[in-house]
């Protein structure tokens, strides 16, 4: 057996070859030969490592080899267990230290290329591998991993001692974590006494082609003694999955893009072809030294797991200065245009918007539609002449002479089956099953892979801007046709194939327009993963429109999207009483501000509160791209009376709180604050100016208690440590 190891300070990753050249993962860590949750460890471990522990660096299935054992797992595959190690190399590319690890399988004619990928400082790493048929016949791909990790236990109690993290994301209620003990949710059956491996794990995947509609492509597992966590996110904007199971006496995770089972895709490989999976990433954290098991109120690791991922978040996306500035955006839409704009009801809000201190303003849906039912019409994007009837120019001229950026909501993907472009366009443009179109909600479904598609497409954009001076598009996308289009392979390939297009096209605008902010929406929070946001500046988080049940959805969201990438709506209004809006203001100051409401209508206290809350946002919002959140009660169940996110950076710490109405909750709450334990700190309410809350700060118990005597309030709290 032979070992190499690979990384820096922060991450590490140690190899083992065994004697006949199969290379696992056997330590994942912090400038460490064992990770935070990575139970063997030494080289007497090593020594008696059996050909079951740990697990390839590839897992793939192919047809005509399948798996080792008849299960329901994506591990144990045949081909996987024979690609033998050829070599590695290291390297550096833009700022990133890479490792490439070479295997071959001669009997199949497969070779394959792990890749790892990470910055030095950040506990995190990106993944992902190649495959290239070198043989003499066609190979057909049913699922390959883009990570594998085997030997994960708690150092006391094995799988016995782990917790599992995973989060349901639905419409209208995103973000909703659990956690769970691993041996609630597989069982102990002795598999030492009947000689076999398990055959069942925990998983989640994802369905058609929203990313997050059922759950996050996320999840994370604890070690529950220490609160070493390790946290996984995959990156595709469709079909994914990751499992959890038990291997050897240990806990394993697979990561995974579209699978056979799950997602209808095979991919077939003539000799010399090849095939890239999408990329995964993990990150690392530990529970700080001297933690009383209360860390941001987790438990532990998974806040700095959090911190490590928001980290190579930030790394990941493509410079924009959005990142930085951070604009307040008013859009036109929830609970107050709602899809219905017109130039007399837009002016005066224009105006309002302005006056509260908006910085974009942004028109939603409806701008390109008559009066009568528009959903289906929907794909030349040109502007109503009835809606206008000055023209689309007078609104975003009144846009511009109020010191505003001027915005436009899009639905590129789509084409309404009552649109002129849906005969215009060629046929193999539109997703297909057996010959025939794919419909879903009155709409067919672009394929990016054809280049008629992406002609319309630019041709859209670029006259937008030209036309308008739109600085602003709103990316919705409010249809899940299914596993995807059969031109040219199985649904699922001809999906992949797609969205790997959506993802170009975009590189593509932005490289045309590089001031130009991209939102990505999907009916609200559908299509929340990293292969969107590494190219779009802003993630709608719901289209809920309920301000008592929108915080469990935004404190949530910095656990999926880095702070300053999730918009959140506000959405104060004129027969709100001062506390409702003043709670709806506090829903989005932590992260980005989708503003809305009834402005124009509102009395001049009312307006006066909304600017307020504007002007405490711009006096922070300069803090939120370097700071990491936490939770100090934990992360949100849908139902909580009291929620709290915080965000900590260098020198200043922030939390929003909120006491929701409904039930008899207790009128204080303490916060747990780790970071600040044992320092003096100053905490003040940055919003709302009322002398209403109470704030009380205990440094030996590193708590701050906060007393909200009313249910149905909130507010913003600024910390400053002398530390």
């Amino acid at each position: 057996m032979s070992t190499f190891s690979w990384g820096h300070a922060a991450l590490r990753v140690e190899f083992l070859i065994d004697p006949v050249r199969r290379v696992r993962i056997v330590g994942l860590g912090p400038d460490a030969p064992v990770g935070p949750v990575i139970a063997p460890a030494g080289d007497a471990a090593r020594a008696e490592l059996p050909r079951a522990a740990g697990l390839p660096l590839i897992e793939v299935q192919v047809t005509g080899y399948g798996r080792w054992l008849a299960n329901e797992r994506f591990i144990q595959t045949v081909v996987g267990e024979r690609l033998a190690y050829q070599g590695h190399e290291e390297y550096r590319e833009d700022g990133w230290l890479l490792l490439r690890v070479d295997l071959a399988d001669p009997e199949s004619g497969l070779a394959a290329e792990a890749f790892f990928r990470t910055l030095d400082g950040v506990g995190a790493v990106q993944t992902w591998s190649r495959l290239t048929n070198r043989g003499e016949h066609r190979l057909t791909l049913d699922a390959v991993t883009s990570f594998t990790l085997g030997g994960i236990a708690d150092s006391g109690d094995r799988v016995a001692g782990l917790d599992l993290w995973f989060a349901d994301n639905e419409w209208l209620a995103e973000g909703r974590w659990q956690r769970r003990a691993v041996r609630e949710l597989l069982v102990d059956m002795n598999h030492g006494r009947h000689r076999q491996e398990g055959r069942s794990s925990v998983w989640r995947a994802s369905q058609g082609t929203w990313s997050s509609g059922r759950h996050l492509p996320m999840g994370a597992l604890t070690a529950r003694g220490d609160g070493r966590t390790v946290l996984w996110q995959v990156e595709n904007p469709g079909g994914w999955r990751w499992e959890v199971g038990e291997h050897a006496d240990a806990a394993y995770v697979a990561l995974l893009g579209p699978t056979d089972r799950d997602h209808q895709w095979r991919q077939a490989l003539e000799p010399g072809e090849a095939f890239t999976t999408v990329p995964a990433a993990v990150a690392l954290g530990a529970a700080p030294e001297g933690s009383d098991g209360r860390h941001g109120g987790d438990g532990g690791g998974f806040a700095e797991a959090v911190a490590a991922m928001t980290a190579y978040r930030r790394a990941l996306r493509r410079p924009h200065p959005d990142h930085a500035a951070l604009p307040v955006i008013f859009n036109d839409y929830m609970n107050t245009v709602m899809g219905e704009p017109t130039t007399e009801r837009l002016l005066p809000l224009i105006d309002a918007a302005a006056e509260a201190g908006a910085e974009y303003f942004v028109i939603d849906a409806g701008w390109y539609a008559s009066w009568e039912g528009w959903w289906d019409t929907v794909g030349a994007w040109e502007e109503s002449a009835v809606r206008f009837p000055g023209g689309l120019t007078e609104v975003v001229d009144r846009i511009r002479a109020r010191g505003m950026v001027p915005g436009l909501w899009l639905e590129p993907e789509v084409v309404g089956v009552r649109s002129a472009l849906a005969d215009s366009l060629p046929q193999t443009a539109f997703f297909q099953r057996d010959g025939e179109r794919v419909v879903d909600n009155g709409r067919y479904h672009l394929d990016l892979r054809h280049p008629a598609a992406v002609e319309h497409l630019d041709a859209v954009v670029d006259r937008l801007v030209a036309d308008y001076g739109v600085g602003y598009f709103k990316l919705d996308y409010n249809v899940n046709p299914g596993p995807g289009t059969d031109i040219g392979g199985s649904p699922g390939a001809g999906l992949l194939g797609h969205e790997r297009a959506l993802l170009d096209w975009l590189d593509g605008v932005l490289d045309r327009h590089p001031g130009l902010v991209l939102e990505n929406c999907a009916s609200g929070g559908m299509r929340t993963d990293y292969a969107m946001l590494s190219r779009l500046q802003l993630q709608s988080t719901s289209d809920q429109q309920e301000h008592y049940r929108y915080p469990a959805i935004a404190a949530a969201a910095p656990a999926a999207i880095a702070p300053e990438q999730a918009a959140n709506w506000a959405y104060p209004q004129p027969e709100f009483t001062g506390d409702e809006n003043a709670f709806a203001l506090c829903n989005a100051l932590l992260g980005r501000i989708h503003l809305s409401g009834n402005l124009d209508r509102m009395t001049p206290e009312q307006r006066a509160l909304v600017a307020d809350a504007i002007a405490v946002y711009k006096r922070i919002r300069a803090d939120i791209p370097t700071s990491a959140p936490f939770w100090p009660l934990g992360l949100p169940g849908w139902t909580d009376p009291w929620i709290a996110l915080g965000l900590f950076g260098k020198d200043r710490t922030y939390a929003t709180v909120w006491r929701r109405p409904g039930g008899a909750s207790p009128v204080e709450q303490a916060l747990v604050i780790p970071h600040l334990k044992g320092c003096d700190v100053e905490a003040s309410v940055l919003f709302p100016q009322d002398t209403k809350t109470g704030l009380g700060w205990s440094a030996g118990r590193g708590e701050l208690t906060v007393r909200l005597p009313e249910p149905g309030t909130a507010c913003l709290i600024r910390l400053l440590s002398s530390k």
